[in-house]
């Protein structure tokens, strides 16, 4: 019964990242107690958990601070992106005018164009706003424009037949059909626009996650910048599972999930 009970947990989908982070976290704490590396180096992982627990009202606020920044620029990202993208897929004038200037722009280093955020909109939350969203901004383009130019021609003219207007041929056909390429831009999308934040905070900010690892660095300060790192990533694995339960709920007759329900029974 045990060993049964072991497979089951291990052959878990949900559990199998878990285990893995925890046999990396193993092996971590114990390459720093066997080389005796100083935690000014790497710090071992107990030392990160006790920094947390420290630190935590900080983190905490800090934490909000950028996950209210990743979200603001993400869903600007969706508003502005999904639209844009809708008028290229069914444009080619709109195509040929605006789809080289997204590439070009794309090219440029956030990093670089950053600094001038501050200067415009001074130290507030728009500059790191306007960071996450320029960051989440094209893969939402490209995965929509994708999405709606692969939807089936034979499915719009078989509704076209039936005599639907435009209205609904997007609504039964376009849309559904483009939603699964959607979900996979957001997704990527999600991630950068928490990476947007933290770069919009390097440049200028007094608050924030990134506004606290540069205070660690210059102090040297390694166990309190993994901690701030831990809690990042945190912030970017919750809202990539609340887009992919999202997704779940929303498109639970696309083939992933019902592979995945399969794989899970």
């Amino acid at each position: 019964m045990r060993a049964l009970t072991g497979r089951r947990i291990v052959e878990s989908p949900a559990l199998r990242p878990l285990l893995l982070l925890i046999a990396l976290l193993v092996l971590w704490q114990a390459a720093v107690s066997l080389f005796t590396i100083p935690k000014w180096l790497i710090p071992a992982p107990l030392e990160v958990i006790n920094e947390i627990g420290k630190e935590w009202p900080r983190l905490w606020r800090d934490g909000l601070v950028t996950g209210y920044a990743s979200l603001l620029g993400f869903l600007m990202s969706v508003a502005i992106g999904i639209p844009l993208a809708m008028a290229i897929a069914y444009s080619r004038v709109i195509e040929s005018f605006l789809y080289p200037i997204l590439v070009f722009s794309q090219t440029v280093p956030k990093i670089a164009i950053a600094p001038l955020f501050v200067v415009w909109f001074g130290f507030g939350v728009f500059p790191k706003v306007i960071s996450g969203f320029l960051l989440a901004f094209f893969p939402i383009v490209v995965a929509t424009v994708t999405g709606f130019k692969s939807v089936d021609r034979d499915m719009i003219d078989l509704v076209r037949s039936m005599r639907a207007s435009r209205l609904q041929t997007f609504a039964m056909i376009s849309f559904p059909f483009a939603l699964p390429s959607i979900f996979a831009g957001m997704k990527v999308a999600v991630t950068l626009a928490v990476v947007g934040a933290v770069v919009g905070e390097f440049v200028g900010s007094n608050s924030g996650l990134g506004y606290l690892l540069q205070i660690a660095n210059g102090n040297f300060d390694l166990p309190l910048m993994f901690a701030a790192l831990v809690v990042l990533a945190f912030i970017g694995v919750l809202f990539f599972v609340v887009l992919e339960a999202i997704e779940r709920l929303t498109l639970p007759w696309h083939a992933s999930q019902r592979a995945d329900l399969a794989a899970t029974l």
